[in-house]
């Protein structure tokens, strides 16, 4: 009687080895916050890259969206709790609080594209925004920013007036109603949330001629956990393999063409503003995981008439 139940607890266990193997890690990220929020699809997209390069040190792998639409706050609070079958990752613009919350991958993800902001504003403003030479003019404008992002803390820091709000999609409607000038978007984002917002509320448009610059690096979050930890040096291993063989840059490359496609970025005026968020440390990369958009930025070349050469 005992040798047949050793045998049917053996069985069991070799039953149950395949599909924990077959398993493997499990990464659960939030959904948008709503149907039209495509802000983070790059960077599942790169997750998913970074896994598969890591499958044959890591192995098996499974990436998922977690069915319910959360808050940035209680995403957050998900992936601190390190339940298993929660949210177990995320992707924010770092800052020490959330570094001292979360494991950070300091790798940053868009190349501090992020950083690159852009306006929202209502017609009306831009022949005001035209006179704008100095930061100190540009101060002169308020700026509506989320409640729970860095980017209010920066520009709060920097001289700005910022008005917030609770949430992503309330600031669209306060920026018409004229709760504030600006809204300050990423050049990663501001035209597919301009073309997405107009069928809802015309009337917005991109200014023409400014852009703010802060150092922002955007990284992937996990738990402070021993499973944390392994899925942190899985993601980091994979971003560097997608490095060292070039497809991490293709497939940044790709992302920059498309959200960049349609914005002239050439000759803005830059305004560039420090990011204290990042003093404790700065940012801890080497150069190539930084985009200057130089040759984006970079005045139009005026042709040079030709003239006829003489002959010899």
């Amino acid at each position: 009687m005992r040798l047949l139940v050793r045998l049917l607890c053996l069985a069991c266990v070799l039953l149950s080895l395949p599909a924990q193997a077959g398993a493997g890690m499990r990464f659960i990220y939030p959904p948008p916050e709503h149907p039209q929020d495509q802000r983070l699809h790059y960077y599942w997209t790169l997750l998913d890259a970074a896994l598969q390069a890591s499958s044959a040190s890591y192995g098996p792998y499974t990436l998922q969206s977690y069915a319910t639409p959360l808050s940035s706050q209680r995403a957050l609070a998900e992936v601190a709790s390190g339940d298993t079958g929660r949210i177990n990752i995320l992707t924010r613009a770092s800052n020490p609080e959330l570094e001292s919350q979360l494991r950070a991958i300091p790798i940053p993800l868009d190349r501090g594209l992020l950083g690159y902001r852009l306006f929202l504003i209502r017609p009306e403003l831009q022949a005001k925004l035209d006179q704008v030479k100095t930061l100190e003019q540009l101060q002169a404008f308020s700026i509506g920013q989320g409640k729970t992002w860095v980017d209010a803390k920066i520009l709060s820091q920097a001289g700005f007036k910022v008005v917030l709000g609770d949430q992503y999609n309330d600031l669209f409607p306060m920026l018409r109603a004229g709760r504030f000038d600006l809204f300050s978007r990423g050049v990663n984002e501001i035209q597919a949330e301009w073309l997405a917002q107009g069928h809802i509320l015309p009337g917005l448009q991109i200014e023409q001629r400014l852009m703010l610059h802060y150092p922002m690096p955007r990284y992937f979050f996990v738990p402070r956990t021993a499973e944390g930890e392994r899925m942190a040096r899985r993601i980091e291993s994979g971003l560097r393999s997608l490095a060292r063989s070039g497809a991490f840059q293709r497939h940044y490359l790709a992302y920059k063409r498309q959200v960049l496609a349609g914005l002239d970025l050439r000759g803005r005026r830059v305004f560039r503003i420090d990011n204290p968020l990042l003093k404790q440390g700065g940012p801890r990369h080497e150069a190539f995981w930084w985009d200057d958009l130089s040759s984006e930025l970079a005045p139009a070349r005026r042709s040079k008439p030709k003239h006829p050469r003489s002959s010899p």
